[in-house]
């Protein structure tokens, strides 16, 4: 990309100086020195420049502070007395922090070339606010782009509808139903769009991602422009991205919240799931058929998440489909302080602690496909046992959280030989469920995360160091998933098909558990739009577990203010066999006592399915109304 951006970045420092053409009355200067506005957009090099911008305001998430939450669900529990997060913030239900919290990637700011850390690219409504005027900009100005092939004309014109219908939706998941800018807006303009409803808003999304769409390649280095930044154009936006968006937006302007808010009931709008399967459909055979993204084996599932020692490899093989910002480097973006938070004092005597639930973890059922009724009884159809709780899991399980006894220090004379230390003491007593070196940083819910770094992950072995996390905003498993539900509203069950396609729902998340090595959906789950919910519903929490979907989903299916899903629970228990044994093989370690306690729950109301609009933007006139509660 930095290939276009040697001559337009200097361009447009130059046009936005105030007061410039003043100037040029005394300033001495050569003849036809002045440049021409219209030079950004004279031919595909410049006018790409100009583009260009818009990739720098995606969002950053991971990085964008040295403590980033991200997961807003019930998924995880962070130190419920730093008050600094938005996670710990939300938890007590004030939804006010997105603004004011010091740890938040949604701040109103929006300014890419400030000097803070990572240069304001933590700032999701200002960013967004920007990028949305800059693609009205480009759209005003395409006429202007005279020295172009057809081909070049459809790359800019594709990318620019692309990037302003996504900015309003990722503005949308989060606040609802906006005023869709969709004009180049002057400096004297007078504003007074009025909020749309959620679902009038995302029509105006769907007509611009279906117009990116049709002009998009599925892949640039098969375009003849492309040839110029040839292996360097995975992230470039592209016909899958903008047919997997096309999808999102659609289901979830079809979601139950969205649909009541929009002046329907709270259940699922046909239509929209219907058109939302048809989209899914379309980014699924384009896959299918030339391979551009692809399901990763799961002997590479961690290469989804997380890199080690790959010379600053970016991770998501090609199954990540959109990912967060990559502005800077990737490398110490999340080790230098981000690992320090998922293990206890005894491991990193440093940062903000943050561990899965008990509940979410609960989630995870039986390898052979089976979800677990209750974590502390016998369950004869599933084989789950309560003093074998680790056994015949799903192997996500395995992947994602470390459970008691497992080895987190290699080399056991770091630790002075410590067992306590060596291996994981997750047992009610044990040095990591009370550390003597703070307390407070325990690990307060019993159960540690491993999917974003490694498991020997501690203060002396190097496995924090040569840690590249980045996020995927979407990848190919979630399209699956989210075509698994939308046929299923959309067309009358989980064993129908959308148009042309050849998955049912059931097939579809079939797909994703036989990656994993889980058994299929059962036979009782499939029979009715109900009953296989529930267990696509949990199937996207494993499969998308600490990704930052929970949040918007609970919110959507309208289960945010609802039990079980406003607890966050620890698990305690007790060893039911010596130490040695469960060091052995702590995945089949016998416990006693089994049991879990709320150690908090969330008192939302309605107000809470929306964060509040910034009072000073409501203030600016009466159309632009706050949202309900707030």
């Amino acid at each position: 990309m930095k290939k276009y951006f040697n001559y337009i970045l200097s361009l447009i420092l130059i046009l936005s100086i105030p007061g410039l053409s003043a100037c040029t009355d005394y300033l001495d200067k050569a003849p036809q020195s002045d440049i021409d506005p219209d030079d950004a957009y004279k031919n595909f090099t410049n006018f790409q420049g100009f583009v260009e911008h818009l990739y720098n305001h995606i969002p950053m998430i991971v990085g964008y502070e040295y403590h980033s939450c991200w997961n807003f669900g019930e998924d995880e529990y962070w130190e419920p007395t730093e008050q600094r997060l938005t996670a710990t913030q939300f938890d007590q239900g004030n939804f006010w922090a997105w603004q004011t919290a010091y740890y938040s990637w949604f701040k109103p700011g929006g300014n890419p070339n400030n000097t803070d850390r990572m240069q304001g690219k933590g700032n999701l409504w200002g960013l967004s606010w920007m990028a949305i005027r800059k693609a009205n900009v480009g759209i005003a100005n395409l006429d202007k782009l005279i020295n172009a092939t057809t081909e070049e004309r459809n790359l800019i014109e594709g990318q620019l509808y692309f990037f302003r219908g996504w900015f309003h939706l990722n503005l949308m998941q989060y606040w609802g139903g906006l005023p869709y800018i969709d004009e180049e807006l002057g400096s004297n303009s007078i504003f007074k769009l009025p909020c749309l409803t959620y679902q009038e808003t995302a029509e105006k999304v769907a007509s611009d991602l279906e117009r990116a769409a049709q002009l998009l390649p599925v892949d640039w280095d098969d375009t003849a422009a492309g040839k110029a930044t040839l292996g360097n154009n995975n992230i470039r936006i592209n016909k899958v991205m903008a047919y997997a968006y096309l999808g999102k937006n659609l289901l979830l302007a079809g979601s139950p919240l969205m649909n009541k808010v929009s002046g329907g009931n709270a259940s699922y709008h046909t239509e929209y799931c219907k058109r939302a399967a048809d989209a899914f459909a379309q980014a699924l055979k384009i896959c299918e058929e030339t391979k551009r993204y692809e399901l990763a084996d799961f002997s590479e599932y961690t290469q989804l998440f997380y890199t080690y020692n790959q010379s600053n490899r970016i991770p998501g093989l090609k199954e990540a489909i959109f990912y967060e910002n990559l502005s800077g480097t990737a490398d110490g973006r999340f080790h230098y302080n981000q690992v320090n938070d998922y293990r206890p004092p005894s491991l990193m005597n440093e940062g903000i602690k943050c561990y899965p639930t008990a509940n979410y973890v609960d989630l995870y059922g039986m390898a052979n496909g089976l979800p677990i009724p209750d974590i502390t009884k016998p369950d004869a159809e599933s084989g789950y046992d309560p003093e074998y709780p680790w056994r015949d899991r799903d192997p996500r399980f395995y992947h994602d959280i470390m459970v008691d006894g497992e080895k987190c220090v290699l080399d056991g004379s770091r630790v002075g030989n410590d067992p306590e230390r060596q291996y994981a003491s997750l047992y009610e007593g044990g040095r990591f469920r009370n550390d003597p070196l703070n307390p407070a940083k325990s690990v307060f819910t019993g159960y540690m995360l491993s999917k974003y770094i490694s498991k020997y992950n501690n203060s002396w072995e190097g496995y924090r160091e040569n840690c590249i996390m980045v996020l995927s905003l979407m990848r190919l498993a979630d399209v699956y998933l989210m075509y698994a539900e939308a046929t299923t509203y959309g067309y009358g069950g989980p064993n129908q098909k959308a148009t042309g396609y050849n998955l049912t729902p059931v097939d579809a998340v079939n797909k994703i558990r036989a990656r994993a090595g889980v058994g299929p959906v059962n036979d009782k789950f499939t029979g009715s739009t109900e009953s296989f919910m529930s267990e696509l519903r949990r199937e996207r929490a494993v499969e998308l577990a600490f990704e930052g979907h929970r949040f918007t989903d609970l919110r959507r299916w309208m289960l945010l203010l609802e039990s079980p899903y406003t607890l966050k629970k620890a698990v305690y228990f007790d060893r039911g066999m010596r130490d040695e044994e469960v060091f052995a093989d702590p995945w089949n370690a016998r416990v006693l006592n089994l049991r879990e306690e709320v150690l908090h729950e969330r008192l939302f109301e309605e107000k809470h399915y929306w964060f509040p609009f910034l009072r000073d933007d409501v203030n600016m006139y009466a159309e632009f109304e706050q949202n309900p509660g707030w």
